[in-house]
């Protein structure tokens, strides 16, 4: 009997290419990507507790405390959405940390509280009670991506990069616009130099050096501000080894109707900006963000949000500005990310370890800033080119949107006449420029006779005949 060929050895079977964003790279390569990630959004966790910490009247150690507890939040709530648990995490290489956009509410709460040492309480009872809702409100919310196709997409993520660049010019400045040297030469002179080795290690280097271009352009950076006198080391010396962000160590949350409505508010604009980032970022990884992908990150942002105050964090969002990183150095590992999380925990536990990156100059950061945030715009570029800009209603659709979108950056007083609640949506340039390109693509591409002219509301590919 003659043998039969030999198929596929059972001890050789054929391996599943594992997905880039569900890669896990070696240690030293994460570690590093990791920091990375977490230098790049240091600056945008710690402004609000620091602004609002500020208004409160803290003291140096109490805002210390204020500011490792957001810290150690945003790691777990990194976490969350990078690893997942159950249904919750959109499982993408997400940063998650304290959202800006509660800072003017909170600081509106804390100016309408009699007795200061019941702001906090009051803002995280009102934190909590957004979160809940929000958590029960995420399977709804994420039905939307249907209104999302790439003519919407590409507008979202180019005005999330250029809302962003404002800030790494901000920080290009100096610390403090009331500083004497805000806007000098010396701190342009370094924010240019650093944004000058980031490119240079960007052109002139390969394999993972280019891919850690930005951290070591960090470096760098500092490097060359010790002589120059800008780097400030205070905030190794004075902090502390080891510290925990103790439960509820401001008091046990208060629960204030106005208070709650305001920050349900933020929450909405939260996830809204949240659904835009995954869109981006499921664009930008290979991955798309699908409805049941953007359920399980809201999920995410709005259960982090309600843990955060038991260790006295505020509420947590996604971070846009990391969405860049991924883009410019093509490193989609969510472990990485989640990596960049555990550093996170760890400076909320160990002040002394946040101090260090405490320790880089802002100007070094905004000109790391300008490739950072140009990266997510130039993203958004390469959305809108397959979303079938031949067609007249979708160049409106994007024209306006972006206007609409770009009038917080061009003219900050635009909406100084509306009531606080509104300008909360108002003054986010993603949240409004989001919300006009969504109806004016429902307007023109799914009511009356703008659908049947052009039909563009499905993803642009190529239609395959029979």
């Amino acid at each position: 009997m003659a043998a039969q060929p030999d198929a596929v050895p059972p001890t050789a079977p054929e391996q599943r290419a594992v997905h880039p964003v569900d890669e896990k790279l070696p240690a030293l390569k994460m570690a590093t990507t990791g920091l990375q990630h977490v230098a790049a959004m240091y600056a945008g966790v710690v402004a609000p507790p620091l602004i609002v910490g500020a208004a409160i009247g803290l003291t140096g150690t109490e805002l210390t405390f204020l500011t490792g507890a957001c810290l150690f939040t945003a790691g777990l709530a990194t976490f969350l959405q990078t690893l997942g648990i159950w249904k919750i995490g959109a499982r993408l290489p997400f940063v998650n940390g304290v959202t800006f956009a509660g800072v003017a509410p909170m600081t509106a709460i804390v100016a309408s509280t009699e007795d200061k040492s019941d702001a906090l309480p009051i803002i995280f009872g009102a934190v909590i009670v957004a979160g809940l809702l929000g958590f029960i409100a995420a399977p709804f919310f994420s039905k939307m991506v249907r209104f999302f196709p790439p003519v919407v997409t590409g507008t979202v993520i180019t005005l999330i990069g250029v809302s962003l660049l404002p800030v790494a010019f901000g920080w290009a400045q100096g610390a403090s616009p009331s500083a004497d040297d805000y806007g000098s030469g010396t701190n342009l002179g370094l924010a240019a130099v650093t944004l000058l080795l980031v490119l240079l290690l960007r052109r002139f280097t390969r394999g993972f050096v280019k891919q850690i271009a930005v951290l070591l352009g960090l470096v760098a950076g500092t490097l060359v501000a010790i002589p120059l006198g800008v780097t400030d080391f205070s905030p190794v010396t004075d902090a502390d080894i080891v510290g925990f962000p103790t439960p509820f160590h401001f008091g046990a949350p208060q629960f204030q109707l106005a208070a709650i409505i305001s920050l349900c508010v933020v929450m909405v604009v939260s996830m809204t900006e949240s659904t835009a980032d995954m869109l981006a970022l499921g664009e930008i990884v290979d991955r798309p963000a699908d409805e049941k992908t953007i359920a399980a990150g809201l999920r995410a942002d709005t259960l982090g949000s309600a843990v955060s105050p038991l260790f006295n964090g505020f509420m947590c969002s996604a971070f846009a500005q990391n969405i860049g990183l991924v883009a410019m150095t093509r490193i989609r590992s969510r472990y990485v990310v989640a990596t960049g999380g555990g550093f996170l925990v760890l400076m909320g536990l160990c002040p002394v370890a946040a101090s260090l990156i405490a320790v880089v100059p802002r100007p070094v950061l905004g000109g790391a800033g300008v490739v950072l945030f140009g990266s997510v715009a130039a993203s958004g570029i390469q959305t809108l080119v397959r979303a079938g800009l031949e067609k007249d209603n979708n160049v409106l659709i994007v024209a306006v949107s972006l206007a609409v979108g770009i009038i917080p950056i061009t003219a900050p007083e635009f909406y100084h006449a509306f009531p606080e609640t509104a300008k909360i949506v108002l003054d986010s340039g993603i949240s409004t420029g989001c919300v006009a390109a969504v109806l004016l693509n429902l307007v023109f591409n799914h009511l009356g006779r703008g659908r049947e002219a052009d039909d563009v509301t499905a993803p642009m590919e190529p239609v395959s005949t029979p």
